[in-house]
């Protein structure tokens, strides 16, 4: 198209429609009116970025073995043997190394806070549907993956699902403008509300204006009621930054994520939430502190210092 006046004007009402619809679906959330078109295309194009995704990919059918561990009966033996099968298929290429790596802590993380989880893949970053911070997984209605269940990996909180495709599905991630989550301190029990901020770390309103709080400190989900979105006890982040309370009703801090949200691979989705709240015992074990050696340094005195002293003595 040759650039004239005709293609300018064109060009500005398509970017204006688009930025109505933009500001019409987040106005909208649950309820909005491109909804049903998102899912829609879901439908469309989730099979096939699922199908590119998987294309000589030897690691799709080892995440398949953790597809489902929503069983509650011997669900960590069970998830061990999963572990077992999955690094007999994984071999020991470095790539493929590196995922294990990340199925083993997923596992770890579902065994500790007995989540049932269903395994994916992260096959799409960013949706069509807006500026948002999102990415596909590789499951969807087919798999039993619904609306608003949570999503973790080894590290801690990944974020909510918030449309499904037959095969494919869309997740907000914890990060996003749009996210907010109830949370936990660890050990004071001190309730608030983490918030996304892109590429900063997350901004929690803590209830509680006085609660003691420290940089160091950390935090798991509250859960929601019925479990959905979230479930308890999957960790968040740890403190960074804690603002003076000034006498304010809330306190706010400031949260570095456990999730590293541009290096997202591998995920799961629970579909299964914990018969009890497990609390803090999902979150890793703190690094003990390395104590300082100490050495002790003792002089013997030569033979000529003991001549020159007694010298300086009967001088």
């Amino acid at each position: 198209m040759r650039d004239t006046r005709e293609s300018r004007l064109l060009l500005v009402l398509l970017i204006a429609i688009a930025f109505a619809l933009i500001t019409v679906d987040i106005r909208g959330g649950e309820d909005s009116p491109v909804d049903g078109a998102r899912r829609a295309a879901a439908t469309v194009f989730g099979p096939i970025e699922n199908g590119m995704s998987s294309a000589v990919d030897p690691v799709g059918n080892a995440i398949s073995a953790v597809r489902d561990s929503g069983s509650r009966h011997d669900r960590i033996a069970e998830l061990e043997r999963q572990n077992a099968e999955l690094k007999a298929k994984l071999g020991s290429d470095d790539r493929n190394g590196s995922r294990l790596e990340q199925l083993d802590k997923m596992l770890n993380v579902a065994a500790e806070g007995q989540y049932g989880i269903k395994g994916a893949e992260v096959i799409a970053i960013g949706a069509a549907q807006g500026f948002s911070w999102t990415v596909t997984i590789d499951i969807g209605a087919n798999d039993g993956i619904q609306r608003d269940m949570t999503v973790l990996n080894g590290d801690g909180l990944v974020g909510r699902v918030t449309t499904v495709g037959p095969d494919t599905a869309t997740v907000l991630l914890a990060n996003d403008p749009d996210f907010s989550v109830g949370t936990r301190m660890e050990s004071t029990d001190e309730l608030g509300f983490a918030s996304g901020q892109g590429d900063r770390p997350l901004r929690v309103q803590l209830l509680n204006g006085k609660a003691e709080v420290k940089k160091g400190d950390r935090l798991v989900t509250f859960g929601s009621e019925d479990d959905k979105p979230f479930v308890p006890g999957v960790p968040v982040g740890t403190v960074t930054r804690v603002d003076p309370s000034g006498g304010d009703l809330t306190r706010t801090i400031y949260v570095k994520p456990f999730v590293s949200f541009t290096k997202l691979d591998v995920v799961g989705v629970v579909v299964q939430a914990p018969k009890k709240d497990p609390r803090d015992t999902v979150l890793p074990a703190k690094p003990k502190p390395t104590p300082t050696p100490t050495v002790t340094v003792t002089v013997t005195p030569s033979a000529d210092a003991n001549t020159t002293a007694e010298q300086q003595q009967q001088q």
